[in-house]
């Protein structure tokens, strides 16, 4: 009897240290505290990481696209701006001043920017997207304007030295003042911004590499006879696609800069057109971007 009762006492001392809740079938996970039947625990799925925020991604892709072209792009750079300077040179034997000589000036340093923007950048995105680099960034959880935009500042970073020793090499050798050429702080960057985006946009939507290389040497050579070339020299058809193009707001704005006493209202308006010219453009390369980028 005593051996039986002393086994019975024990049972319920075991019993009695059992969880409740594995009485009636019912485990509490680790993870979440939600109950799992049979013992099978239920863990929640993980939350994801918050997405990036536009400005840090847009300055991380900067430094990374600055970085990675600083030593490639410089020989181009040198490039750009002795085909400027050179293009000056043989216009002076043609142009002696005058509003011509400005058109010149104005049209050969915003060129630089057409070489590297516009020329440039269609090549490189047309090079990303035919080599599968493309996947790479759709890989990251940065918006697709961060990529845009910080390809884009990258490459027109790099014009700004050519940009200026072509207006000063420009106004030395056809006489012009160079009390207004701080214009230039404003003419890069807005028409950087809008041939990148359309260099960009160009590239990604270019179904060859081949032919993103092949539009990007068209605009450029748009920009080259376009912009250099006076406007009242050209036939009435070409005076529109010339209105058209991006940079000619950014070339007119610089042109009236070199006047005496400029119109600062008028320079004013066309770099605000040349702004919403370039915030049109970054945004249809972004488009073209995520078009590309899920194909």
């Amino acid at each position: 009897m005593r051996g039986r009762a002393g086994s019975e006492q024990e049972q319920r001392q075991v019993t009695s240290i059992v969880p409740a809740q594995a009485v009636t079938g019912s485990v509490r996970t680790a993870d979440d505290g939600s109950a799992g039947r049979d013992g099978q625990e239920e863990a929640a799925p993980a939350p994801l990481a918050p997405r990036a925020r536009l400005f840090p991604s847009l300055a991380a892709v900067y430094r990374a696209q600055l970085s990675r072209a600083r030593v490639a792009r410089i020989p181009l750079l040198f490039v750009a701006t002795f085909q400027s300077v050179g293009i000056m040179v043989l216009m002076r034997g043609v142009v002696d001043g005058g509003f011509e000589a400005r058109a010149v000036v104005a049209g050969s340093s915003v060129l630089v920017v057409a070489f590297v923007a516009l020329n440039l950048l269609a090549q490189y995105f047309g090079q990303l997207r035919a080599g599968g680099g493309l996947d790479h960034y759709a890989t990251l959880p940065v918006p697709p304007a961060a990529v845009v935009l910080g390809a884009a500042g990258a490459y027109a970073s790099f014009t700004v030295p050519g940009t200026i020793v072509t207006a000063v090499a420009g106004s030395v050798l056809f006489g012009l003042p160079l009390t207004h050429l701080w214009v230039l702080v404003a003419v890069i960057p807005l028409s950087g911004a809008a041939l990148s985006g359309l260099g960009a946009a160009m590239g990604l939507l270019a179904p060859r590499q081949e032919l993103a290389t092949l539009l990007g040497q068209l605009g450029m050579s748009a920009a080259l006879l376009l912009g250099v070339l006076p406007a009242d020299r050209l036939p009435g058809p070409i005076g529109w696609a010339r209105d058209l193009l991006p940079s000619t707001y950014g070339v007119e704005a610089l042109s009236r800069s070199f006047d005496a006493h400029p119109d600062w209202a008028v320079v004013a308006l066309d770099l605000a057109v040349c702004a919403v010219v370039g915030v049109l453009s970054l945004a249809a390369a972004t488009w073209a971007y995520r078009r590309a980028a899920v194909r």
